[in-house]
C-alpha cells in the first residue's frame, strides 16, 4: 500500500507543480504508476471546479469564472499537456520524416505551428466549457480531466514509445511496465465521476474520445512508429476537446 502512494505521489509532482511530502523517490515509479494518471486529472479538474465555484459565489460572470479556472489548471500543471500538444502542432507541421519531427519537437522554443495550434486550442476550450450549464460545469470539468488522462493510459499500453536519447524527461515510459491490472485501476477511477451525471450524458460523452484518441495513435504510428511525452500531451488535450464538445452537443438537445 505504501509503495502504491509512492506511485502516486511520483505522478502527481511529475505531471503538476502541487506539492507532495517526502517520500523514498524511485525513478521506475513514472512506468509502473500510469494507472494513477486519471486520479491526478482528477485533482487537477477538482480544483479547477473548486475555483469555478469560488469565483460564481463571489458574484464573477460564468465567463470570467471559466476563465480563472482554465487559469488554474494551467497554473498547477505548469501548462506541462499544453506545451506538448504545441511542439506536436511544431514537429508535424513543420516536419516531413520522422527524425526531422522528432528534432523539431525536442526544440524547447515554440513556432508558428506551436503558437496558433495553442491559441486555438485554449480559444476552444474557453468557448466550449463557457457553452456548459453552470451547474454541470464542475462534475463536466472534472470528467475532462480525468476521462482524457485515461486515454494517454490507453496509448502507453496499446503502442511503441519511440524517443529512445537520454536527454528525453520521458524516458521512464521506455520501459513498459503498464498492465492489464493497471488499465483496470485507471478504469475505475475514469468511471468515478460519471456516476454523478446521467447515463444518457455518460453514454453520449464516451464515445468520440475514444474515436479521436484511436486516431492519433493511428497517425503517431504512421509518421513515428509510436509515440513521445509530446504526444501523449497532444492526444490528452484533444481528447479532453472531445469531451467538452460531446457535452454542449448533448446539453443542446
Amino acid at each position: 500500500m505504501k509503495q502504491e502512494i509512492n506511485k502516486f505521489w511520483t505522478i502527481l509532482s511529475y505531471f503538476t507543480r502541487i506539492p507532495v511530502p517526502s517520500f523514498p523517490y524511485d525513478a521506475t515509479y513514472l512506468s509502473r504508476g500510469t494507472r494513477y494518471f486519471p486520479l491526478v486529472g482528477a485533482v487537477v479538474g477538482g480544483l479547477g471546479a473548486l475555483c469555478f465555484m469560488l469565483f460564481s459565489y463571489l458574484g464573477c460572470s460564468d465567463h470570467l469564472s471559466v476563465f480563472i479556472s482554465m487559469a488554474a489548471t494551467i497554473f498547477i500543471t505548469g501548462a506541462f499537456h499544453e506545451d506538448g500538444f504545441a511542439d506536436v502542432c511544431d514537429g508535424f507541421g513543420g516536419g516531413w520524416t520522422k527524425e526531422k519531427i522528432m528534432t523539431i519537437m525536442k526544440d524547447s522554443a515554440i513556432g508558428a505551428y506551436g503558437a496558433i495550434g495553442i491559441i486555438l486550442l485554449l480559444g476552444a476550450k474557453f468557448l466550449m466549457l463557457s457553452e456548459i450549464p453552470s451547474a454541470s460545469f464542475p462534475i463536466i470539468l472534472i470528467i475532462g480531466h480525468t476521462y482524457s488522462r485515461f486515454n494517454s493510459v490507453g496509448m502507453i499500453y496499446t503502442s511503441q514509445y519511440v524517443r529512445m536519447d537520454e536527454s528525453s524527461k520521458s524516458k521512464p515510459l521506455r520501459d513498459k511496465q503498464i498492465s492489464i491490472k493497471d488499465i483496470i485501476i485507471a478504469l475505475l477511477i475514469t468511471a468515478i465521476p460519471f456516476i454523478f451525471i446521467p447515463w444518457e450524458l455518460a453514454l453520449f460523452i464516451l464515445p468520440l474520445p475514444i474515436l479521436v484518441s484511436a486516431y492519433n495513435r493511428h497517425y503517431f504510428k504512421c509518421w513515428l512508429g509510436g509515440y513521445t511525452g509530446d504526444c501523449l500531451g497532444a492526444n490528452q488535450q484533444l481528447t479532453e476537446i472531445a469531451i467538452y464538445l460531446s457535452a454542449i452537443i448533448y446539453f443542446a438537445h
